[in-house]
């Protein structure tokens, strides 16, 4: 069993129809054919059921590689931008643990605590949180932390942390979240140039911090406050 938190056993995560076993490798093909390679993150996403993280109306699009309304003017990203992200934040050392801003559907944070020791979930939505939250109880991960605040504040009291990974999209990288991030580590976020989006990867160095920037994206933008 890849991971820290296995899932549970039972129908549950099997699913019927749409969310069959042959529609999930489908995914897992398409995500392979656009340059996903990490093993360990496929078997993730071959064996998480999304369609547990959307509403039930569109469960028999769950498995399709586009993202999905989750109320609240949110969105669960498509599985192409979650298993992009996890990699670029995975590179090129499995970071031991993680903030994550915006926990959104928990689908994302899923996939994160399946691969590292912790996970640190800020959401500002409350009734997002509370749903995310109820979802992976039913998992059985033990290995989240959630904190319904702002985002844009990180969560300084564990900080340092080895990664951070962003799904909302502000002007500019956050400076406070920045430096919520330990030597070495990677902190992965859309971010606006002009009117469209890139995905950056920061890495923290010894002489400051190193911005790459990896592909356009198009991401809710970055809210402050709590709702």
């Amino acid at each position: 069993m890849v991971g820290y938190a296995p899932l549970s056993a039972g129908t549950v995560h099997q699913g019927i129809g749409m969310t069959s076993q042959r529609t999930r490798a489908r995914l897992i093909q398409r995500l392979e054919e656009a340059g996903i390679r990490m093993p360990e993150l496929l078997d993730v996403i071959r064996r998480l059921p999304r369609h547990l993280f959307v509403d039930e109306a569109l469960a028999s699009r769950a498995y399709e590689d586009s993202a999905l309304p989750i109320g609240h003017g949110q969105t669960i990203s498509q599985p192409y931008t979650v298993a992009r992200m996890t990699q670029a934040l995975m590179e090129p050392s499995k970071p031991d643990t993680v903030l994550e801003i915006g926990t959104g559907s928990g689908f994302q944070t899923a996939v994160l605590a399946s691969l590292v020791r912790r996970v640190y979930s800020v959401e500002r939505i409350g009734a997002l949180l509370e749903r995310a939250r109820d979802r992976l109880r039913l998992l059985e991960y033990r290995n989240i932390r959630f904190r319904h605040d702002d985002g844009a504040l990180g969560w300084p009291e564990y900080a340092p942390f080895d990664g951070i990974l962003v799904t909302a999209a502000p002007r500019g990288v956050p400076r406070v979240l920045a430096e919520q991030l330990a030597p070495g580590g990677v902190m992965i976020l859309p971010v606006w140039e002009g009117d469209a989006q890139v995905l950056l990867r920061v890495t923290r160095t010894a002489q400051g911090f190193e911005q790459e920037v990896l592909e356009p994206v198009s991401f809710v933008p970055l809210v402050s406050g709590v709702s």
